[in-house]
Formats: structure tokens, sequence, C-alpha cells
């Protein structure tokens, strides 16, 4: 029996997908719910599961857009397994097979390589050395080839010429997934008043409470106490206190959302995934932990669904983990702003008339102007810099341990 694989959909409002890569051959035999493939939308990468066990006829290339529901592989349920063995292996030309070339020839060929390399003589190797420059990049004009004196300060070193090193190229094509990351990127910059406000915050008060907690918190409940959750905690209260930053535009009409779905840049292998922590509003500490943790490792093992990345109300970016000082982050569109958090670095800075040094993070708010005002915008991010610097009163309650369920 010939089983027809079909694409399935793999969310609402996907029409096409495009063959990633084919993790079988034509002919194989494939196991039942064995991964054949890895499909790209335009949200996500997917794996394909063969749906059933058989010989395998690919129906597509590498690189092809296939449309949902098209036909992209046969499966031969009929045929056998085949037995194990390996294939049969070329054959090694025996050593007295070999050729070798005419002893006039080699010489020869020694004599040019000898040539080519260049040997300097004392003094000129000297000068070489001080130009840095090899004696085999410059050509000699003494005896057999040899560098003089004379050369060496002749000898002027390269200003851009390529070197022996390799100088190859690759092209390959954008996955649909890249190429509808750069189109929502660059729509973004063109289509929304995109402004940045910055602002700076002491990490002294988190980084105590972490240092004092994390090691209880990690036993009870199996993950770490990160930043993640302060920043999150911090973000969903500037949220409720300025409802329009949790806005976005649709056509005339401005859209405000009751609850907090915070979007979560992370890095995953096929490029930068966003998976949504839903009603962070109504999540402790531990919730936020746990679900942020659940979600980088599904978007790392390349499991995250159309689903876990859509619907966010705000975007979270943490460049510092990658090492940035600072930056401008581009809106998550159709959102309307998004925070990015970078390095945290000790620094001196003035605390009641006297410098002390002190662990500090630049913040960033990239926000959409057309609907949020300066006020707005400013007030947001300084709500946020006072929760994390009083996280205990602001973000707590006054009570760390009911707070962190400890």
């Amino acid at each position: 029996m010939i089983l027809e694989m079909k694409v399935p959909s793999p969310g609402e409002s996907i029409t096409e997908v495009e063959i990633a890569e084919w993790l079988v051959a034509d002919g194989d035999y494939v196991e039942k719910d064995q991964a054949i493939a890895e499909v790209d939308s335009d949200k996500a990468t997917l794996e394909l599961p063969a749906e059933a066990s058989g010989t395998i006829t690919l129906k597509a290339e590498e690189g092809d857009a296939v449309a949902v529901g098209q036909v992209v592989c046969l499966i031969d349920t009929g045929a056998s397994k085949p037995d194990g063995g390996s294939a049969d292996k070329k054959e090694e030309p025996k050593a007295e097979e070999k050729t070798e070339a005419p002893k006039e020839k080699v010489a020869e060929v020694e004599k040019k390589e000898t040539y080519a390399s260049g040997t300097a003589s004392p003094a000129a190797r000297k000068i070489l050395d001080e130009k840095g420059i090899a004696a085999n990049e410059v050509q000699g004009t003494g005896k057999d080839g040899r560098v003089t004196k004379e050369d060496a300060v002749k000898a002027v070193p390269s200003m851009g010429t390529p070197g022996p090193g390799s100088r190859g190229q690759e092209r390959k094509k954008l996955s649909m997934l890249r190429r509808k990351v750069a189109e929502r990127l660059v729509s973004a910059k063109n289509e929304t008043a995109m402004l940045t406000t910055f602002n700076e915050a002491n990490m002294t008060p988190i980084f105590k409470l972490r240092n004092q907690f994390k090691d209880e918190f990690k036993a009870k409940h199996g993950v770490g106490l990160g930043f993640m959750s302060f920043f999150t905690k911090a973000v969903v209260r500037a949220l409720q206190l300025y409802p329009d930053v949790n806005s976005m535009i649709d056509g005339d009409y401005k859209i405000t959302y009751d609850f907090c779905d915070i979007s979560v840049a992370v890095s995953g292998p096929k490029g930068l995934m966003v998976p949504v922590v839903r009603n962070a509003e109504n999540l402790s500490f531990r919730g936020i932990e746990a679900e942020i943790k659940r979600l980088a490792i599904r978007a790392r093992d390349g499991q995250i669904t159309v689903d876990e990345m859509t619907g966010g109300t705000f975007t979270i970016s943490n460049g510092g983990v990658f090492g940035s000082m600072l930056s401008t982050p581009i809106i998550n569109p159709p959102q309307s702003g998004i925070l990015g958090m970078h390095n945290i670095i000790e620094r001196p800075i003035a605390v009641d008339g006297k410098v002390e040094i002190h662990p500090m993070m630049y913040l960033a708010l990239s926000y959409d102007h057309r609907i949020i005002d300066g006020r707005e915008s400013v007030g947001f991010l300084v709500a946020i810099k006072e929760a994390l610097e009083n996280p205990e009163e602001l973000l707590m309650d006054g009570n760390i341990r009911k707070a962190l369920e400890l």
C-alpha cells in the first residue's frame, strides 16, 4: 500500500511551509513517528514525523515552498525492513599500483619549491623581520632565488593583497522563519513612529536577594531564581500603572488589554524565538521562572509551536546575556513596546553624596509614539527602575519568603 504524506497545518492562518531539510534520503526505510523532515513556517520550525513504516519516496526538494495539504512524500507500507549491513567500501589502490613520478620531475619540482619559498640571507632576514614580511613572500633575485639584502630593502608589506588563506564564500537561502523575521523588523521600522528612551537601574538589592535565597529557592522549586522573574514582575506592575504601553493599534482603533502576556525573546537553533508567558500578572516568581525555563527548552529543542509564540502584549529582550551594554530594541509588531535589558557592570555612582561602586544595568524602552506619549514611556521606565531598586516593597509586598513561596 502506498501512503501519501501531506503537509499538516502548523497553525491558524499558515497556508504554506518550506522544506528546510530532509532527515532521510530517497529510498530509505523509515519507522512510524520517525522525524523525516524539518519544515519552516513563517513563525516556527517543526519536525515532520512519518505516518507509517516503510520505504520513502521524496516528492519535494529542500528549499521548496509547499502548500498545506500538498503531498511531499510517499511511503510504501508493504516494503519489508532491510537487514542491517554496511555498504561496500571503495577499495583503496594497492601500494604497488601507485605510480611514481620520474626522479627528474621530482627534482625539478623540489627545485621550484625551493625557489618559491625563498631563502633569505641573515641581513635580509633581519630587515624582513622588522617589516613583518615572511621570506617566502619576496621574490629573490640572488642565486637560486635567494633573497638578498637589496630585495629585503625594496620589499613592501602587503596592503590588502589577498593572502594564502581561504577566501571562499557560501550562498544559502534564508529560512522562511528568518525571512519573515526580517520582513517584520523592516515593517516595524517603516510603519511605526518608534522612539527609544533610556534609564539605568542599581541591581544591588536584587543581587542581595538572589544571593540570600537562590539556593533555598532552587532546592524547593527545582528552578533557579534568575533576573527574568524580577523583570517580568516589574514590567507587569508598570503595565498596570501605564496601560497605554499594554496597547496596540488596529487601523483607526486602539486596543488595550487588561491582561499581561509577556513575550520573551530567546535565541534558538533557527534564530530568534519569542515565546509568550501567558497571564504573567497571575504568576508567582516560581511560576514565571518555571514557565520561562519550559519555553526556552522547547525553543532550543525545536519543539516550540506557533501558538506558543503568538499573542503577546509586550516584549522583554535580554541582550545582556550576549554582553550588550546598550541597544535600541525594535518593537515586535503589532505590540507597541519592548524593554531591552543589558549586561550588568560594576560602575561608580553617587549615593548620598558619596561615590560607591554598584552593579548597574542600562534599560531601554522602544515604543510606538503614535499611541504612547513621552510622559507614559518615561513614567513606565521609571516604574521599572523603582521596582528593581526596591523589589521587597514593590514586587513582594514586604514579605520576601511568602513571595518566593519558601
